[in-house]
């Protein structure tokens, strides 16, 4: 990962919504889940849901399959622990030499 994707992971996460539709994709693991149940779960307009999928999956944070007529969303872990270990690697690596400022 480097601090361009970095960036932009961290910019389509830090709105709201699409925070709690990633923590519901993480919930339902590697099997995900439809759009229809997300939807549901957050009472938000599927357009506006299929707004806030589209940004996290242009990020490679979501991706997505088709099953039947139903897009299938999960959370895509790889991308979520390479934004972690950018920021271990880039920003608290030199945490000891600054007093424990990250």
């Amino acid at each position: 990962m480097n601090l361009e994707n970095a960036t932009s992971a961290f910019a389509a996460l830090s709105q709201k919504t699409r925070l709690k539709i990633f923590k519901i994709l993480i919930e339902y693991g590697k099997t995900g889940i439809s759009a229809g149940v997300i939807s549901t779960r957050l009472d938000i307009p599927h357009n506006t849901l299929s707004f806030h999928l589209s940004c996290l999956s242009k990020v490679g944070l979501v991706s997505s399959k088709k099953d039947g007529r139903q897009m299938i969303y999960s959370a895509n872990i790889s991308s979520m622990e390479g934004l972690i270990n950018y920021l271990k690697e880039n920003c608290c690596a030199k945490q000891n030499n600054h007093k424990g400022n990250c």
